[in-house]
């Protein structure tokens, strides 16, 4: 036995002497510069089909970009879709000016300074460009506050620390304060014990990045060079955002069409070495059904891969349900899998707009998600967030939002919201021919149909005041029920329009859609997607439009310098 493992080292070693020999043999009638001309070629071709397979969108994707990218470089093509289009977009530039309602544009500064007088009128007059009665409980999610005098205590915390900027904890030692006092305030509120840490942001969209970046970051260490994110196929556009900027893979998982849950079997079946998080909503955006955050806590525990909740939207509502008399599945700290939440104080914590918190489970995650540059001539300059200098009069007025609602405010509010939404709920599953998709758990109720198409709905709606949110896949709108639509009779007129409405759409159901809910439909049947991103390019374009217009009284509207 102790010759055996010489003797056959010793074979081995023939073997390749007598491969090589063979492999010469076999080359020896070939001119070198072929040799090397073929290995050079044969090793690029390798290395660029490995490179070519191995990026953050899969080759059937790509390959699809590729021909429809040149199919529109075809003259012809491309003047038909200018021509569908530019109008399209016009039509949307004309709509935003025309709600100025021919206030023309300063474009330039003005020559004097205005005085506290001219200010407070000419705000006064963009005040009054508005027309939807946000108070009347018509506009889904957007404004979550107002009811409770939140704002008004905000605006004056603000304007007490206007001036403060977190970036120097040094010279403004009180919002530094009360940022950590938010972020535990938070941690505690999600079950999390003094290991807990995280950050205040911006809005859940930089909670998102901030999340997606640190789990990057925690993927490289470990070696992955191409980091994917795990999520359900109704995740919120941030970790597409979020996998555009940092160079990631977002892959979706199917949801289940009754449940609107994610498909758990087939999320286990997509883990695979690259995967850096795994993550889950409470509740997702699109249709307020939570997904199964303890299920999907274990497979994080199995596969050693963190588990991200997105609770940006519901953070403030799921995690007093139960308190508030509504039973609901853990989904935060007190799930070990769990490693990271996000929750938006902007929504239903009640605060001003441009706050959102992300917490996690220790500070091993929160460091991977800081910048810090050591070697610039400007001196050490380190970041928690991606700003650098913040508003510190935002953290102010959040901490105050949430010191004056406290515990039995934010209980008593999760308790009025779940049970008109709950009632809204009920009331439209008695309508025929609409359907309310899944089973909203939360604040958000979404409507679709079977028998025509539910757009003409939403269209019909908008004509009578409401502004309530179109999705797609599968074509539906939702309601965000917020503390406007907790007030006596808001469901009740609104279902009673509803059912009006849809006894005029059931006269011809096959009936099309028209106006702006048609271009939304058709959006969904474009197999190029690069057309609907041309046309809300067109749409963001318009949001910084400052060109004159034709008025109803026949002159052009000057820009004012």
């Amino acid at each position: 036995m102790a010759d055996f493992f010489p003797l056959s080292i010793k074979a081995g070693l023939q073997y390749l002497v007598s491969f090589k020999d063979a492999v010469n043999a076999k080359c020896s009638d070939i001119e070198p510069w072929k040799l090397i001309v073929c290995s050079a070629g044969g090793t690029f071709l390798v290395v660029s089909l490995w490179d070519f397979t191995h990026q953050r969108e899969s080759v059937s994707t790509r390959a699809k970009k590729l021909f429809f990218r040149n199919l529109k470089r075809i003259p012809y093509v491309r003047r038909k879709i200018d021509s569908e289009l530019g109008p399209c977009v016009q039509t949307m530039e004309h709509s935003m000016l025309e709600a100025n309602k021919g206030m023309p544009f300063y474009t330039a500064l003005p020559e004097k300074g205005m005085t506290r007088e001219e200010l407070m009128k000419t705000i006064d007059c963009y005040k009054s460009l508005g027309t939807i009665q946000i108070t009347k409980g018509v506009v889904s999610g957007a404004v979550y506050a107002g009811i409770s005098n939140t704002m008004e205590i905000a605006g004056q915390i603000y304007a007490k620390f206007a001036e403060a900027n977190p970036l120097h904890p040094d010279v403004f030692p009180d919002t530094r304060k009360m940022e950590a006092e938010v972020v535990r305030m938070v941690c505690t509120m999600f079950n999390g014990g003094p290991e807990t840490c995280g950050t205040v942001t911006s809005g859940g969209t930089e909670s998102l990045l901030l999340a997606c970046l640190a789990y990057r970051s925690l993927a490289y260490e470990r070696g992955i060079k191409y980091p994917e994110i795990l999520a359900p196929t109704t995740v919120h556009a941030g970790f597409d955002k979020a996998a555009y900027y940092f160079n990631m893979k977002l892959v979706h998982v199917p949801i289940d069409p009754d449940t609107m849950k994610v498909d758990l079997k087939k999320m286990q079946r997509a883990i695979n070495r690259n995967t850096c998080v795994l993550v889950g909503s409470a509740p997702p955006f699109p249709h307020g059904c939570i997904d199964p955050i303890k299920e999907i806590s274990q497979l994080g525990l199995k596969y050693g891969i963190p588990v991200h909740v997105d609770a940006c939207l519901g953070g403030f509502l799921v995690a007093f349900m139960k308190k508030a008399g509504f039973p609901v599945a853990p989904f935060d700290f007190a799930l070990e899998g769990v490693t990271s939440i996000s929750a938006d104080t902007h929504k239903y914590g009640y605060a001003s707009k441009g706050t959102s918190v992300l917490v996690y489970k220790n500070k091993m995650y929160r460091r991977a998600q800081f910048f810090c540059l050591s070697d610039w001539p400007g001196g050490i300059y380190a970041t928690p967030t991606l700003a650098g200098s913040r508003a510190g009069g935002l953290i102010a007025a959040c901490w105050a939002s949430m010191m004056a609602v406290g515990e039995d405010g934010y209980i008593e509010w999760t308790r009025k919201i779940i049970t008109t939404s709950r009632k809204l709920q009920a009331e439209l599953r008695k309508i025929d021919a609409i359907k309310v998709l899944g089973h909203p758990e939360v604040s958000v109720v979404a409507i679709g149909s079977d028998r025509f198409a539910i757009y003409r709905l939403w269209n019909a709606l908008n004509d009578r005041g409401y502004n309530l949110n179109m999705l797609q896949f599968p074509s539906s709108f939702h309601i965000c029920v917020t503390q406007h639509w907790t007030q006596e009779g808001a469901v009740e007129r609104l279902i009673s329009i509803i059912k009006e409405c849809v006894m005029e759409i059931m006269k011809d159901p096959k009936k099309e859609v028209d106006g702006v809910a048609a271009l939304y439909g058709a959006a969904q049947a474009i197999p190029d997607r690069s057309l609907v991103k041309e046309v809300t390019d067109g749409f963001l374009e318009a949001c910084y439009s400052t060109s004159s217009m034709p008025l109803d009284n026949g002159y052009l509207a000057p820009a004012k310098t």
